[in-house]
């Protein structure tokens, strides 16, 4: 089965608009945008936890609670900064009285928003924002985001209560609730337990695939061993039920038990054989092809590289840990790429060179096709000749054939976004 297939087949048992009652009082709501949403009826009002992503995607959840109940939402908690669980709060403008999150942990830093022109680029790749639905197959952890699919943009409401405290108690509109900063997937990350109705909502920090230990869109290190803490910290309150940001919630102690745990020791694998790798001396890529899941662990479909993938998850721990160095004299100052590709081909031969590229991609080696394809002239300095313009094609065959083979959306989306780019 082509890594295709199987994000299809994924994306069709995970992302169906499901209203699910956890109890009389908490529902959670699948698939009615790109994240999900939980609400909780209070005596009074409403309680959202996290508010979809777009406009359009709130008002059909806005119209799904009017016909649960006639109470308005009065409150919102974001369970963090993502806009794809902030952006469809403005619909909620009319009756909200106040907005809750917290802060980060660590900052960001400084300047990063000099950056944006590059990380709205990237980001625009990884989600696939401009590619058709059939290019697009899925978005990895929910339905298209609203943005892309013509239901508004992004409109949040800024939080009114800005939480610092580790643990803050509160008890809103009947409602005695928990919120607990928990930094994983980003550093404002909270979950929310409700005691009386041992209920977890734990935003990302779980959903069910391998988890964006690293985004290619690019970010900051993401502290992989304060997301096993979080984890564990989770697993500790021993909830009946656990509502996610993105996915089908667990419904049952042993459950939410058996899978969490399973994800958290995962992850911390993961962590320890990279940094395993880092002490006996292994380059970056030479440990990213070293650290796989074990047997156990491969058939379980919530580790399924469908978002995040474990190559780069190790990449991240090796940069986050010692930086970009690694040990090898020989990368300290090396010679550009340009400089360097040019030599390699005045070694190989242009004609040589395309003969190999040719007999990788009838051989379905679309990576090694792309490596070797870096070896060919920059498209920038391209004269239109026709051994170039051959270059650019088999670029582009080598481009979509590589993210047939990916189950990972955001792999399939970058790759596929690259090969549009390029024309012809």
């Amino acid at each position: 089965m082509t890594g295709e297939q199987r994000l299809k087949d994924f994306a069709e048992a995970n992302h169906q608009k499901t209203l699910t009652r956890v109890n009389s009082r908490i529902y959670h709501f699948l698939g009615y945008g790109h994240s999900n949403a939980v609400a909780i009826i209070g005596n009074t009002s409403v309680i959202l936890i996290d508010a979809l992503d777009s406009p359009g995607y709130a008002a059909d959840l806005k119209a799904e609670l009017a016909g649960l109940t006639d109470k308005p939402v009065r409150t919102i908690i974001y369970t963090h900064g993502h806009p794809d669980h902030r952006g469809g709060a403005g619909v909620f403008r009319d009756t909200v009285e106040e907005v809750i999150a917290f802060v980060p942990q660590k900052p960001v830093l400084r300047y990063y928003d000099r950056l944006n022109d590059v990380l709205n680029q990237r980001g625009a790749f990884q989600f696939g924002y401009d590619l058709t639905e059939e290019e697009l197959v899925s978005q990895g952890l929910g339905i298209r985001e609203g943005k892309a699919a013509g239901k508004g943009g992004y409109d949040p409401i800024p939080p009114t209560t800005l939480c610092q405290e580790k643990e803050v108690e509160r008890v809103i509109d009947g409602v005695r609730m928990k919120l607990v900063s928990a930094p994983g997937e980003t550093d404002d990350q909270i979950f929310v337990w409700l005691k009386e109705d041992r209920v977890i909502c734990t935003g990302d920090n779980y959903y069910g695939c391998w988890p964006n230990l690293y985004a290619i869109r690019g970010t900051q290190y993401r502290d992989i061993a304060a997301w096993v803490d979080a984890l564990d910290e989770i697993l500790s309150y021993g909830a009946e039920a656990l509502l996610p940001g993105h996915t089908k919630p667990l419904l049952g102690k042993d459950l939410v038990q058996e899978q969490i745990k399973t994800f958290r020791d995962a992850i911390e694998y993961v962590l320890l054989e990279t940094l395993e790798c880092l002490n006996k001396g292994m380059g970056m890529n030479e440990a990213a092809k070293q650290v796989k899941l074990p047997e156990k662990y491969r058939d379980k479909e919530f580790l399924g590289e469908y978002y995040g993938t474990v190559e780069w998850s190790v990449k991240s721990i090796y940069t986050g840990y010692v930086g970009w160095f690694d040990g090898n004299a020989a990368s300290l100052m090396p010679v550009s790429d340009k400089e360097y590709h040019a030599v390699v081909r005045e070694l190989i031969g242009q004609e040589k060179l395309v003969e190999k590229i040719q007999s990788c991609l009838a051989r379905e080696e679309y990576q090694m096709a792309l490596q070797l394809l870096e070896l060919t002239e920059e498209e920038e300095t391209a004269d239109g000749s026709e051994s170039q313009i051959s270059c650019r094609e088999l670029k582009k065959q080598a481009l979509l054939g590589r993210a047939r083979q990916m189950t990972s959306a955001n792999a399939r989306h970058y790759l596929i976004a690259s090969a549009k780019r390029i024309g012809l």
